[in-house]
């Protein structure tokens, strides 16, 4: 694609009909568009137990009703995207906050809480299975909990002290601080508080305290290393949280540079990236033989040039050298949608067989490639 081209493309983008503002959606242009990934990355989800919820911010520095300030984040400024990820990184279901619903879960569970109860509820024929979901202090609420587990989910999340119920019997922030570290009280299994470098609460309805497992700390007092006991739930809750951070992490790693003052330009790019990463995850699954995301990218953008690239019209005679091949060898191979279809307009191409010259007017529908009928076979089998 040439730069004007592009630079033509990305003047002329729209995702919205302009004579249909809906002046109640903030993201109205983009509507369509976080519509439909959503429902690309539930058809693809290859369900796992163990689901993290959390928050992510996409940098924005222009003037918009959505843009979010929270401190002490990485990204201080910028979009706020309420994220299910697997404990991996793979994204299941995203929502772009907009401080403004009027769902009944807003007012059950907050508006931090809510949009994940939303979120396994759009889960579709995959909603039914029984879920671990983790979450920290800003989102964790024994009424969130109660709501999960009658809804054959379990839960498991950092709380904080002013939401631990009065009647609940377990020892003060006050008095534990007083505790050696690897003191651990809970109640019921269900609350736990465990003496850190600072103390932690975690709530959960699926993990309890045993099996105690032995964690390295340092300690000031003897100068050296020390084993400390820690409660398993706490264990699970540190292996399985980091999802929606592991995806912040691929994503920054080779983001799109291609900036733009739209206000929309930042969402609808991080959602290319996180296509990418999503992609990048579901090909290591497939494949025993696993790719470095940023080699996967590159593969991703030899194919496309290679397939949908226009080469510059020069003079002289044609070139009858047999077509490039896709970057993925395994798209061969797969032995998938693999059809034998009339070249467009009926126009003859070069056969893409191996020890093949002749000039056909049929090739594969899947590859791109002009095939003729005895070479077909051969292009598609690994020797």
């Amino acid at each position: 694609m040439r730069q004007n081209r592009f630079i033509q493309i990305l003047n002329l983008l729209h995702f919205a009909d302009n004579n249909n503002i809906n002046p109640s959606d903030k993201l109205w242009k983009l509507r369509p568009f976080i519509e439909k990934l959503p429902r690309v990355f539930r058809d693809n989800f290859v369900p796992v137990q163990q689901l993290a919820y959390d928050e992510s911010m996409i940098a924005y520095f222009g003037r918009h009703s959505c843009k979010q300030f929270i401190r002490g984040k990485p990204i201080r400024f910028g979009y706020k995207v309420c994220c299910l990820n697997t404990f991996n990184g793979y994204l299941v279901v995203v929502e772009v906050y907009q401080d403004k619903s009027v769902h009944s879960y807003d007012k059950d569970f907050g508006k931090a809480a809510a949009p994940m109860v939303r979120m396994l509820n759009e889960l579709g024929p995959k909603k039914d299975l029984p879920y671990h979901l983790y979450f920290d202090n800003l989102f964790t609420d024994v009424d969130l909990l109660v709501h999960l587990r009658e809804n054959h989910y379990q839960g498991t999340g950092t709380i904080r002290m002013n939401r631990v119920p009065k009647d609940c019997s377990i020892i003060s922030m006050k008095d534990i601080k007083s505790k050696e570290r690897g003191f651990v009280s809970n109640d019921n299994i269900l609350i736990a508080r465990w003496q850190d470098n600072a103390p932690v609460t975690v709530a959960s309805t699926i993990h309890g305290i045993n099996p105690i497992v032995n964690v390295n700390r340092y300690s000031k007092r003897e100068k050296k290393t020390v084993l400390v006991k820690r409660p398993y739930l706490i264990s699970e809750y540190n292996k399985f949280m980091g999802g929606t951070d592991l995806m912040d992490e691929n994503i920054n790693c080779y983001r799109v540079s291609v900036r733009s003052k739209k206000w929309w330009w930042s969402i609808f790019s991080w959602c290319f990236d996180v296509c990418y990463q999503n992609a990048w995850h579901l090909y290591n699954m497939s494949h025993l033989q696993k790719m470095s995301q940023l080699e996967f990218k590159r593969n991703v953008a030899v194919f496309y040039l290679k397939t949908l690239g226009i080469q510059p019209q020069v003079g002289g005679r044609r070139s009858m050298r047999p077509q490039a091949a896709p970057a993925f060898e395994d798209l061969w191979y797969d032995r998938l949608d693999h059809f034998i279809i009339q070249n467009e307009g009926n126009k003859r191409r070069r056969c893409a067989g191996p020890n093949c010259t002749g000039s056909v007017r049929t090739g594969c529908q899947k590859c791109n490639v002009g095939l003729c009928i005895p070479c077909f076979m051969e292009y598609h089998t690994k020797k």
